[in-house]
């Protein structure tokens, strides 16, 4: 006897829907799974033995052949459980097979017939609207997630018992449905802007590269504040949108880092160890998975002490930095991840970490710097639209009483900047300055002849590569967006390759 069902597995974060052909039969008892499983999909025949025979199914020993179709794909995870143990109750006339082919099923199996969690739903969920299936079937940890979109029926499942009632009378459960603020937690309190003594022109450069995206360098000694300023660089970013919420989410999802979460509300801020590997950090494996730069998708990555991570790591950046993808190639597959966000670094001036503090052996030499700054590559540096020095705080910014700027205010402005730019490129799929091409670098980003003329002197002092011209006229027009302001002045190019100054030590 031959029993179809569907269920779905991950390429990258995309799923794709992969149908259960389950033959049972006669013959010497065996059970057999082919399709490219993995051990883990190998190990699910145990787990469906025993959930049928704790639950008081007699399922005898017979001759089981699964095929997991496409057959040339590696498949993953113990998703496929479910619809394994549905197969079966088939063969045993304990449900109908009629609406196992207008339902996709996910959800691992425990011994004892209860429905485990598993990941990659939310895109499971949109592979089922897609395909035009009649409804979702996942575990009941798992229905949140997937009830984030609409057009969808998402029925939330806690033990096989629990799925043969409703596959006997599907009228009798209702669809999951939550509103938004039930899926989003509430924000903690978090760090504020309003902690961080000095530091004036600091916090106006993270002002500015929040408004139009732009990737950040922080320089200067221990002590002087480069990482507690960076971590609050979220709060000042602007609220997610619906469609930013199911973006990261996805990415979350596919991952296994959501836990019973319904989305992931807040923009992410991740910041991983000098240490992590070039995979860890941009994503990799034999079944690809997402790294760190996805994880941060539409948020912030945080590199502290760039120049500690290793050379290979961190010229694996580029290609995202410029694309705002990874893409991961493994035995003949493709996997694209989404890796759009915000680049924050923090380094010394120098590899002698006293330099430059109160009563230390005096400030880094242009020797010390350039051969420090050597460790990380010129065209990683050129991806960097804002390099900012961070001094030493004085013994006057830490008495000072006066009230500094709270991020919420801050946030007013550049949620405010990011709202001209979206009415700007409306249509054309860019989100922030940051993203625009030489197209719209045209379009949008003209100068009159007095800018011109400062920007050409730059160009030969500084040295700037094409690139960097170009990431100061968005930086420019971030600035311009700040003030409200149509076009581009001498003041917002100035104020821009100031950002860039750091490129003299190269």
């Amino acid at each position: 006897m031959l029993i179809k069902t569907s269920s779905s597995a991950l390429q990258g974060i995309e799923a794709y829907v992969v149908e259960v052909e389950v033959d049972i039969g006669p013959g010497l008892p065996d059970f057999i799974i082919v399709g490219l499983p993995d051990a883990s999909v190998r190990e699910s025949k145990e787990r469906v033995k025993g959930a049928l025979r704790n639950c008081g199914y007699d399922f005898k020993p017979h001759k089981v052949t699964i095929n997991l179709a496409p057959a040339d794909r590696r498949k993953e995870g113990p998703s496929f459980d479910l619809a394994i143990a549905l197969a079966h109750l088939v063969f045993l006339d304990l449900v109908p097979a009629e609406p196992l082919r207008d339902y996709c099923f996910l959800g691992e199996l425990a011994l004892d017939g209860r429905i485990k969690p598993v990941k990659g739903v939310l895109s499971a969920a949109l592979l089922a609207r897609e395909r035009k299936f009649k409804g979702l079937v996942v575990p009941k940890d798992n229905e949140k997630e997937a009830a984030l979109l609409e057009g969808l029926d998402v029925f939330g499942v806690s033990d096989l018992s629990q799925v043969v009632s409703f596959l006997h009378d599907p009228g009798r459960f209702r669809p999951a449905r939550f509103a938004l603020s039930e899926l989003i937690e509430p924000p903690p309190p978090g760090p504020d802007f309003r902690e961080v003594k000095g530091q004036h022109h600091v916090k106006r450069a993270l002002e500015v590269a929040a408004a139009g995206g732009h990737n950040v360098l922080l320089i200067g000694p221990p002590g002087s504040g480069k990482t507690m300023i960076a971590r609050r660089l979220p709060s000042i970013l602007p609220d997610m949108t619906f469609e930013e919420i199911i973006q990261t989410t996805q990415v979350y999802s596919a991952a296994g880092y959501l836990k019973g979460k319904g989305a992931v509300g807040l923009r992410p801020f991740r910041a991983p160890h000098h240490t992590v590997s070039d995979a860890g950090l941009i994503g990799g494996g034999l079944v690809p998975r997402p790294g760190e730069v996805s994880l941060a998708h539409l948020g912030v990555l945080f590199l502290d002490e760039l120049p500690e991570f290793k050379r290979k790591v961190l010229e694996d950046l580029r290609q995202p930095l410029e694309d705002g993808t990874v893409t991961v190639v493994r035995s003949g597959h493709r996997a694209v991840f989404p890796a759009a966000f915000m680049f924050v670094a923090a380094m010394n001036p120098c590899e002698d970490v006293f330099k430059g503090l109160s009563g230390g052996s005096g400030e880094c030499t242009e020797s010390q710097r350039s051969k420090y700054y050597a460790k990380i590559s010129g065209p990683l540096l050129d991806r960097i639209d804002i390099q900012v020095e961070v001094p030493a705080l004085k013994f006057a910014d830490f008495k000072s009483k006066a009230e500094a700027e709270s991020s919420t205010a801050i946030k007013a402005r550049v949620t405010a900047a990011r709202e001209r730019q979206r009415a700007r490129f409306s249509g054309k799929g860019i989100f922030a300055n940051v993203q625009m091409g030489v197209r719209e670098i045209r379009e949008f980003c003209r100068i009159g002849p007095e800018a011109e003329k400062l920007l050409e002197e730059a160009v030969s002092r500084l040295g700037f590569s094409a690139r960097a011209y170009d990431r100061s006229l968005k930086v420019a027009r971030t600035i311009a967006d700040l003030a409200g302001a149509e076009e581009i002045s001498a003041a917002h190019l100035a104020e821009a390759i100031q950002y860039r100054a750091m490129d003299r030590y190269y």
